[in-house]
């Protein structure tokens, strides 16, 4: 099981002088290649957090959004990802672009979004999306299945398709600042291409290669 790369390599000359337009420019690339059927989901990140202890776990997230600022995510406050940053705010993104041999690695911290910006966000949901966030306790023990369709069809109820479904009071996102973005383009014989952006302390950005 082995793939052989030979797509155009990178060059620092060639990188915007910040990650986040850098990142704007790859993901417009992967969009397009969705559109043509080579990805699903470009906006598919995993997102790895650490526990007060030290112990860690990722999971696959959708990507919401992305600004100047950074990365941001929602998700349920009391699920398994949000009790960890509440202790350690450390966080690590990957968008695992396989088919065009492209990744994005990103460190930095994770801070909650406002409840105005939740709210804007959670309005644009699909409706049964809207109800799933009443309904799902997110990463907590249920006795079954039946439990969790059981509550979406009285949220349903409560709620009919039309209605206005508020936002839960334990639901939100979260906005990721980076502290190091590297943008990975696979090339011939494993030697691939690794430029890292590195966050001084004055606000500015550092470019390094990284050896593959």
């Amino acid at each position: 099981m082995r793939a052989h790369y030979r797509a155009e390599g990178v060059d620092a000359s060639s990188l915007a002088a910040v990650p986040m337009e850098q990142f704007a420019r790859w993901f417009e690339q992967a969009a397009q290649a969705a559109v043509a059927g080579m990805i699903y989901e470009p906006n598919a990140m995993v997102v790895s957090t650490a526990d007060a202890d030290g112990l860690l776990s990722s999971r696959t997230v959708l990507m919401k959004g992305y600004d100047a600022q950074g990365f941001v995510f929602y998700t349920n406050y009391e699920s398994r990802k949000a009790r960890d940053l509440a202790v350690n705010p450390h966080i690590s993104l990957l968008f695992p672009w396989h088919p065009m041999a492209r990744q994005v690695i990103v460190t930095g911290t994770a801070h909650r979004t406002g409840r105005e910006e939740t709210t804007a966000y959670f309005r644009t949901r699909p409706h049964g999306s809207r109800l799933g966030a009443w309904a799902s306790a997110q990463s907590s023990v249920i006795a079954s299945r039946a439990e969790l369709d059981t509550a979406y069809e009285q949220l349903s109820a409560r709620y009919p398709e039309g209605s206005e479904v508020p936002v839960p009071p334990n639901w939100g996102g979260f906005r990721v600042t980076p502290r190091t973005v590297e943008f990975w383009q696979g090339r011939e014989n494993r030697l691939h291409d690794r430029l890292r952006y590195v966050a001084e302390p004055d606000g500015a950005w550092r470019v390094e290669r990284l050896s593959p």
